[in-house]
């Protein structure tokens, strides 16, 4: 297995999730840990790992800082978030990411040539908020943006390459997301089907 370079890790929790009744999105819970939690731990050998967003509950060392202005957006938290990250690369997440895994992570650094790589999903959209990049070259997209941005937009300029992760049977894709109650109500009774398969796996015979 190659050593690879150091990495961070700049998970984004902020935004007002709106559609989950105003409920702090990061916090709820997946498989009996917090979404957060859950994204945090797939990234448990980057250092630093940073969270962006108001204050919340976290492990141990995690690095909490707030974007500016509050609630400003994606880019400006991606801005605050870089501010803190001493690493040539750094993994940019999102916050709602149950069922990352660090594998995948691994993977996306093992793949880093040019500027970053991101995942595409089985539709092949681009999870821009799931992917590993040159910190210098995140810093230079996002340097000059004023005003409300797309991450899409900042992204566009910047040579990226695209992996296409397998999907383990049995458990739900890692870049499955929570962004409405329908999608937490599936990502748990996903996380509970993934538990019941596990243990099945575990009682055969070896």
């Amino acid at each position: 297995m190659p050593t690879l370079p150091p990495y961070a890790a700049v998970v984004l929790a902020g935004g007002r999730a709106a559609r989950m009744g105003g409920q702090p999105k990061p916090q709820l819970d997946v498989g009996g840990r917090s979404l957060l939690v859950a994204v945090l731990a797939a990234v448990p050998d980057a250092d630093p790992r940073v969270v962006v967003g108001p204050p919340q509950p976290v492990p141990p060392g995690v690095v909490v800082v707030r974007e500016e202005p509050p609630r400003g957006g994606p880019v400006a938290a991606m801005r605050a978030g870089l501010t803190v990250v001493p690493t040539e690369v750094v993994a940019l997440l999102a916050g709602d990411l149950p069922f990352l895994t660090p594998g995948l992570i691994r993977a996306m650094r093992e793949r880093l040539t040019g500027d970053g790589v991101l995942v595409v999903d089985d539709t092949d959209r681009d999870q821009l908020l799931l992917g590993v990049w040159r910190t210098a070259a995140l810093r230079s997209a996002v340097a000059d943006v004023s005003g409300p941005t797309s991450v899409r937009k900042v992204l566009a300029p910047l040579a990226v390459r695209r992996l296409h992760p397998p999907v383990t049977p049995g458990r739900p894709p890692p870049w499955t997301d929570c962004d409405t109650p329908a999608d937490l109500a599936r990502a748990r009774a996903a996380a509970v089907q993934a538990a019941q398969a596990a243990r099945v796996r575990r009682r055969r015979p070896g």
